[in-house]
């Protein structure tokens, strides 16, 4: 059985980890506040001090970090990753980065002697907790095949990209279609309401025609109520539109609904909904 680190434990990686746990792995983790690390303590996981600690005793290690600043910071900074990474030990980055980013950590773990593989999800809080993400890797082939059975605790399905770099541009084309996605239901929700429609007869008819999907389902109930429990946080959606739009910008591609979608969620932002679920962007909008 393989011996696994996991580093960051807040939403999604405190789930995932969790899930590998149950399954029987041997798990390391670590976490910048210690106490999100109890629950995992107490169903057997082990402490570390560090990133470094995590990477030099682990066969593989995992990480699920906020942003670029984040991933940077655990792989670079002082006691980071780099600093314990060697002899082919593995790292799998699955935060939600960019792909300058995911290619200068690359970089850095290649150089150090170890494999690296990034390997963003698709999936919030509760498929995190079901173990139903969708797992979007690419980079060192051998560290995927070798990660595969730690992938089916976490996820449905892992599809390999291939090269370092592109797991990041899909999960943001992903991500800038469902914020995009997002916005416009908000402001049907808005305009429906504003004209006297009837909000629950609304999303009956919505989801029994071609419009039908999951996240329209699950957060058009929250929108009529003005509830917003968070599954995936709205500045980790904004994050998301940004760098989805300076991928754009980078190669020459318009990208004018999601730029707009970007506006209203830093709207949202400033409104105090940060930490909301990303479906409260219907606060900007109403």
């Amino acid at each position: 059985m393989l011996n696994l680190g996991f580093l960051g434990l807040g939403i999604m990686g405190s789930a995932m980890a969790e899930n590998l746990v149950r399954a029987g792995f041997q798990v390391t983790v670590w976490n910048r506040s210690k106490e999100k690390c109890d629950p995992l303590l107490a169903l057997g996981a082990h402490p570390a001090e560090n990133p470094r600690d995590v990477a030099s005793q682990c066969d593989l290690t995992f990480a699920m970090l906020a942003d670029p600043k984040a991933a940077r910071e655990v792989c670079f900074g002082e006691d980071g990753v780099l600093a314990g990474i060697s002899g082919g030990r593995g790292y799998i980055d699955m935060s939600t980065v960019d792909d300058i980013t995911v290619n200068e950590i690359n970089h850095a773990i290649t150089e150090a002697g170890g494999r690296f593989l990034e390997a963003p999800v698709s999936g919030t809080k509760q498929p995190a907790v079901d173990g139903t993400l969708i797992i979007l890797a690419a980079g060192d082939r051998s560290l995927y095949e070798q990660s595969l059975p730690a992938f089916e605790v976490m996820g449905k399905m892992s599809p390999y990209l291939g090269e370092a770099g592109q797991a990041a541009r899909m999960k943001l084309t992903i991500n800038m279609v469902m914020g995009g996605m997002m916005t416009a239901f908000c402001e049907g929700i808005a305009l429906g309401r504003k004209c006297g429609l009837d909000g629950a007869q609304l999303l009956e008819i919505l989801s029994s025609g071609a419009l039908a999907n999951p996240m329209f389902k699950i957060k058009g109930p929250m929108l009529l109520a003005g509830e917003f429990p968070t599954s995936f946080p709205l500045k980790h959606m904004q994050k998301d539109l940004r760098l989805a739009v300076a991928l754009g910008d980078r190669l020459g591609q318009p990208l004018h609904c999601a730029s707009t979608a970007n506006e209203i969620f830093k709207e949202a932002i400033k409104s105090g909904c940060a930490d909301q679920d990303f479906s409260a962007v219907f606060s900007a909008i109403d």
